[in-house]
């Protein structure tokens, strides 16, 4: 990781959290855009079609102004900075880098979880996700060396007003760290 600020990393996922891909695909939600995109990753899984992406504008000014130090952690990796920043107005980001995209792990966590705690080298974080269950929250309560906050998001909805709250106030009651 190459980051070095004293603020909290917030990692975010793209499908669930930004792009409520759940919804009703005949509704788009409420303040979102549609976009038809083909990332190489996508194109590389044999899709023909354009991945349609519902993003809301507002999410990356929003995002900008929580006091985190904003990471991508997403199965887009790299390509979230070519297809997602810009529409969101946010610049290159860093992104976790996963190892095994998809691969089932012996105590039940998501397959991002053991490569997000090893990433972060014990810095706190918080992670926006629609996959995050029971056994992450265990697994980096148990091998994360700092604190860390791991929130679900409805893959319906996306990133709400009460999530960027909860967000916001889990970095307001984190110890000030010198850095």
């Amino acid at each position: 990781m190459t980051l070095t600020s004293a603020r909290p990393l917030l990692l975010l996922d793209i499908d669930g959290p930004l792009n409520p891909y759940a919804a009703k695909p005949t509704r788009r939600p409420e303040g979102y855009t549609t976009h038809r995109m083909n990332p190489d990753s996508w194109v590389a899984r044999g899709n023909r079609k354009p991945l349609r992406v519902w993003l809301n504008h507002d999410h990356g000014r929003t995002l900008q102004a929580l006091p985190y130090d904003l990471v991508w952690c997403t199965t887009w990796m790299a390509e979230a900075n070519e297809w997602i920043a810009p529409h969101l107005g946010l610049p290159t980001l860093p992104y976790v880098p996963f190892e095994e995209l998809w691969a089932s792990r012996p105590d039940g966590t998501y397959f991002k979880t053991w490569d997000i705690v090893r990433w972060a080298q014990g810095r706190p974080f918080a992670w926006v996700d629609d996959e995050i269950g029971r056994a992450d929250r265990d697994y980096a309560a148990a091998q994360h060396e700092g604190p860390a906050l791991l929130h679900h998001v409805d893959p319906r909805v996306g990133l709400a007003e009460a999530d960027f709250q909860t967000l916001a106030a889990w970095a307001d009651d984190l110890p000030v760290q010198e850095g």
